[in-house]
Formats: structure tokens, C-alpha cells, sequence
């Protein structure tokens, strides 16, 4: 599952022609890069590469907005944005999240720069903690949101 959008090739719909000069070529291998190939955390310890660790905290907070008037913000940490987090390309990025018992809705961490789809990442219920991996293969400045994909108000979720 990634965030990375490729184009689909219908062989139906190709010419004969094309499929013989792939073959004679050598044909096509289709390569996973490693940021996609592993996710298991234990695993990608022990590569030798630097693991990073973050530990993100979901909870609802009423935050001040203009006017003297309050905002029930769902945060990171308790900040809106979440914390800025950084690694270096290459690193293993190490992410828990913790959903505090007293927390009234479950809580995910979409991290774009992970380029793996939100589904695999899910919603952490209240009382629960969850723990994923991944290698920050891509460079650049991404951002990241709650997910949850069994959550009910999505939209004004992330928002």
C-alpha cells in the first residue's frame, strides 16, 4: 500500500510488439523499495541503521482561539500542530502512539513521509498504544495528521 500514484499498464490493451521488445530485453522486474519491503520493527533494528524513536501522545484538549473563545482540539501531544519531528534520510523512524483511558475517541498517525496508505496505520482506541515502523526512504518536509479509518467523523477529525 503506498501514497505514490504510477500508472497501470492494461496488457490487453498493448501492442504485441511492445511485449516481445520487453522480452527480448530482459522483461520487466518490478523492484520494492525498502521503505516499503519492511515494517517490522524488531526487523528494521537490527539493519545497522539509526533508529529514531518518537512517542506521540492523541488526546482531545481545549485550546484558546481568537475572540477569547476555546477550541476542543484533538492534538499531538497536546499541540495543534503536533511536534515537529526530524530524521535524516535513511533512519528508521520508530513511531508510538498512546491514547490516554480517559481520552473520549480513538486517535491514528497518518505520516506521509512513511508513503504508506493511513489503512495500515488505523485508529488507536482510548487506553491503548500502538507501535509501527518504517524507513524515512524519501526526502523532504511531509506532514502528518490523525487517521483513522474506523473513525466515525473523520474529516473533522483531521481538521
Amino acid at each position: 500500500n503506498t501514497q505514490i500514484s504510477g500508472q497501470g499498464l492494461d496488457i490487453n490493451k498493448m501492442d504485441v510488439d511492445v511485449l516481445e521488445q520487453i522480452h527480448q530485453m530482459g522483461g520487466l522486474q518490478l523492484v520494492m523499495p525498502q521503505a516499503f519491503a519492511e515494517t517490522d520493527c524488531g526487523a528494521l533494528a537490527d539493519t545497522g541503521r539509526t533508529v529514531v524513536e518518537f512517542n506521540l501522545t492523541g488526546e482531545s484538549v481545549e485550546l484558546p482561539i481568537m475572540g477569547g473563545k476555546t477550541y476542543n482540539a484533538m492534538t499531538f501531544n497536546g499541540q495543534v500542530p503536533g511536534p515537529t519531528l526530524g530524521v535524516t534520510q535513511g533512519d528508521v523512524v520508530q513511531m508510538t502512539l498512546v491514547i490516554p483511558a480517559d481520552e473520549v475517541t480513538g486517535h491514528g498517525n497518518d505520516m506521509h513521509a512513511s508513503q504508506m496508505s493511513a489503512t495500515y496505520f488505523d485508529s488507536v482506541n482510548p487506553g491503548e498504544t500502538s507501535q509501527y515502523c518504517y524507513i524515512a526512504e524519501s526526502a523532504g518536509v511531509f506532514k502528518y495528521h490523525c487517521s483513522g479509518v474506523h473513525l466515525a467523523g473523520m474529516d473533522q477529525h483531521v481538521l
